[in-house]
């Protein structure tokens, strides 16, 4: 059976495995949000960044992207994927159903928030956002490479994301007035 895994931030421009397909995906009761704190990654212990979380809310989907993994690689991937993912267990690993663009389903693995985790912080105002992100640096870059990257893919591929593009003109307003 093939390995489907779901990428709704970072994993959609950078996946860090072989990809056989990709297909833009809907996922149903969750919404990609800035609500997890990044103590490593896109920040630090000391100054906190801000990274994208699929946050539980029944009423809402996420549309991202479904990477097939290819095929013999799958332990590898799931190795890989659990040590990038799961570094401080805010995420929780998921088995979830993707409806793809094509019609089809398939069941993919997905990060989803824990939101009893001290990392989560759901409900932060978007100019709070835009702030933290503005500054947070962590040890696989500054917190706004992470945004410009995410917000340019997702136009790339087509995939509206309101917020996001709010969070990207408003943090680069913050940097240029300084």
């Amino acid at each position: 059976m093939a390995m489907w895994v779901f990428g709704y931030g970072s994993l959609m421009w950078n996946p860090g495995f072989g990809v056989a397909e990709k297909a833009v995906a809907t996922l149903g009761g969750h919404a990609r949000t800035f609500c997890m704190r990044s103590i490593h990654h896109r920040g630090s212990s000391a100054a906190p960044g801000l990274v994208l979380a699929l946050d539980p809310h029944p009423d809402a989907c996420c549309i991202g992207l479904a990477f097939r993994v290819v095929d013999g690689i799958e332990d590898q991937t799931l190795a890989d994927l659990r040590e990038r993912e799961l570094i401080s267990s805010a995420y929780v690993e998921r088995e979830v159903t993707l409806d793809l663009v094509d019609g089809r389903q398939v069941t993919a693995l997905a990060y989803v928030v824990d939101t009893e985790h001290v990392q989560y912080c759901g409900g932060l105002p978007l100019e709070e956002q835009a702030h933290i992100i503005a500054h947070a640096v962590g040890d696989r870059g500054p917190n706004t490479e992470y945004l410009y990257n995410t917000v340019a893919h997702l136009g790339d591929v087509g995939i509206p994301d309101a917020d996001l593009g709010w969070l990207d003109g408003r943090v680069r307003e913050i940097l240029t007035k300084g």
